[in-house]
């Protein structure tokens, strides 16, 4: 197994990492500033989830710098994200920090597009990922870390980052489920 593909398992391997973190409370006082708080254990599980998602540009990197592209890396690439990105949904869920149609409408697009790449190789053809899928990332991972943060700093100038993010990433995740859909429409049997 080369060096690549060795990350994104690690990104896999940190999502346990971050949902006890997120999940399990520490009797620890949370830090406080005026009236906003976060606790240790998100600091922890936004710093474990930025290492996380960081691996996911720097294993592709690394594939095509050595030229060490693999089959198993285009398709352990993109279910790292989706591990990775649905378990964090699931416990923001869970804290009350998202909304659970927005986790659900992430999640539903990721098997989506998971069940079209999956069609692909069986005609043996990779879906890369598309322009408006690494924006849908980056957006999702933006997203995330500022519901991980409390809306650090922009609560501090009053406005609600956390929430225009999600909406953004919602809209971006579903057009760019859309867009895998319609520039793939040949890879769908039709009855």
């Amino acid at each position: 197994m080369n060096l690549a593909n060795k990350i994104t398992i690690a990104r896999i391997f940190l999502v346990p990492f971050i949902m006890i973190f997120l999940l399990i409370k520490l009797d620890l006082e949370p830090i406080h500033f005026d009236d906003f708080s976060i606790t240790y254990n998100q600091i922890a599980a936004a710093l474990i989830f930025i290492i996380a998602a960081s691996t996911d540009g720097l294993d592709g990197y690394i594939a095509r710098k050595n030229k060490i592209v693999t089959n198993l890396g285009k398709l352990l690439d993109p279910l790292a994200d989706k591990v990775l990105v649905a378990a964090v949904l699931i416990s923001l869920v869970e804290m009350d920090k998202l909304d659970a149609w927005i986790a659900v409408v992430i999640i539903c697009r990721e098997f989506a597009v998971t069940g079209l790449r999956q069609i692909a190789l069986l005609e043996n053809k990779v879906i890369a990922a598309s322009k408006w899928g690494k924006w849908k990332t980056a957006v999702q991972i933006t997203m995330i870390i500022a519901l991980m943060l409390n809306n650090f700093p922009f609560t501090f100038i009053d406005i609600r980052f956390d929430i225009f993010a999600s909406w953004v990433a919602a809209v971006i995740t579903v057009y760019s489920g859309i867009d895998y859909f319609v520039k793939n429409k040949n890879l769908i049997p039709i009855a």
